[in-house]
């Protein structure tokens, strides 16, 4: 009965994203054979409307999109959160600037240089009984091009 009540609620419930995008490109290095970069990121997201009454918490992550050569579609999490339902109203709204990974951008091999990236705010609901659901927002995507040289 839950999972039908909860029909379409994924559509309906779900964080508003006003702004991600890059900060700062701190580095971008060859580490151990792959590349690595490092930079902070500006984050602004009310996550209010995708709480309701099944709703325990919310893992949110900040995760950058890329394409190689040798692979199509590389995504990696930067940074990530667990907010829930009992840490309050406040809690729910995230807007924070400068925001230091907590995880590198790595690639598998040495392609980063280059290459254009996208950040995205995903979104995993963990309800109190039922279906999990995951969700992204497609429209506000910050968008930004690594150096081809290393720095």
């Amino acid at each position: 009965m839950t999972t039908v009540s909860t029909w379409g609620w994924q559509s309906r419930h779900k964080p508003v994203i006003h702004k991600i995008g890059l900060n700062n490109l701190r580095s971008l290095k060859s580490h151990g054979g792959v590349d690595r970069a490092l930079l902070s990121f500006d984050l602004h997201a009310d996550l209010r409307p995708a709480f309701h009454w099944n709703i325990k918490q919310l893992f949110v992550a900040v995760v950058a999109t890329y394409k190689t050569n040798t692979n199509v579609m590389n995504e990696v999490v930067l940074w990530d959160r667990i907010v829930e339902a009992s840490d309050g109203v406040d809690a729910r709204v995230v807007k924070e600037k400068n925001v230091f990974v907590k995880y590198a951008l790595i690639d598998q091999g040495a392609e980063l240089r280059g290459k254009e990236v996208e950040l995205k705010l995903i979104w995993d609901h963990m309800p109190l009984t039922g279906m999990l659901y995951m969700g992204q927002d497609k429209e506000v995507i910050g968008t930004f091009n690594l150096p081809d040289t290393y720095q």
